[in-house]
């Protein structure tokens, strides 16, 4: 597969607004060479497709966009799961996955001990002496004792596999094949990369597990936090996960 398949670029009349022109781009297959394109990547052959199908998933899936492929002389089609990110900034961070903390517990076997960190690092337990912390709602990793920093590090080491496929791939019936990246550029341009799902957990889980100097962790090029924002309600206090979608085409130009 050469560099073209892998990124591209695009003049269009209106670039991308939402998932709904991906949609449609893939509904006009047979006269959108875009759409041409992401089908050839993903392993079809132009010729022997009958029928293409897009349609938007909704709900909490880490799928975005279904596309139904029929090929001739089968009864059945295959599905493939898109997960997209349209972004228009190629230094920016996207929300790849946010839950309660207990829910991360439940999907993870989080140890209790493990799990307090994790509260006291969200603000959703307060530390007994909030003198020294930056921030007097929550305490940093890095505020933390030495002891606890290494249970932290050693547990999401430990589960680090784990950990990237559920915030990127998903488990359930939508869980995702591949990703779709668009940065739109001008107003009329835009460039994109579409990798499948094994290949962009492999992107993102280069690199160690850390803590970093802002006090908060890095999984590979993943980065978990404390939501924060919505105005100090207890949704602040979830845990979340970041990427910058964009590595995507780093790695293509690193390659």
């Amino acid at each position: 597969m050469n560099e073209k398949e892998l990124l591209g670029s695009e003049t269009a009349k209106d670039g991308f607004r939402n998932e709904e022109d991906i949609i449609n781009k893939f509904n006009n297959w047979k006269k959108d060479k875009i759409a041409q394109e992401w089908l050839v990547i993903m392993g079809y052959i132009l010729e022997e497709i009958e029928y293409v199908k897009a349609v938007k998933v909704g709900g909490n899936y880490k799928t975005d966009v279904q596309v139904q492929v029929t090929i001739k002389l089968k009864e059945a089609f295959d599905c493939e799961n898109l997960s997209v990110k349209l972004v228009s900034n190629p230094q920016g961070f996207n929300q790849i996955d946010k839950r309660e903390i207990e829910k991360y517990v439940e999907m993870w076997k989080i140890p209790k001990d493990i799990e307090e960190i994790l509260k006291l690092f969200t603000g959703k337990t307060k530390s007994a002496d909030t003198s020294k912390l930056k921030d007097p709602r929550r305490m940093l990793l890095s505020e933390m004792a030495v002891k606890d920093q290494e249970k932290i590090l050693n547990f999401f080491n430990k589960n680090k596999i784990l950990i990237i496929s559920d915030v990127l791939k998903g488990r359930d019936k939508f869980a995702a094949d591949w990703m779709l990246v668009i940065l739109k550029k001008e107003e009329d341009s835009y460039e994109w990369a579409l990798k499948d799902i094994n290949t962009v957990m492999n992107i993102f889980g280069q690199g160690d597990v850390r803590i970093t100097d802002q006090g908060s962790l890095k999984i590979g090029q993943i980065g978990m936090q404390r939501k924060g924002g919505d105005g100090g309600r207890e949704s602040a206090k979830m845990l979340q996960f970041k990427i910058n979608p964009c590595s995507l085409f780093d790695n293509d130009k690193n390659a």
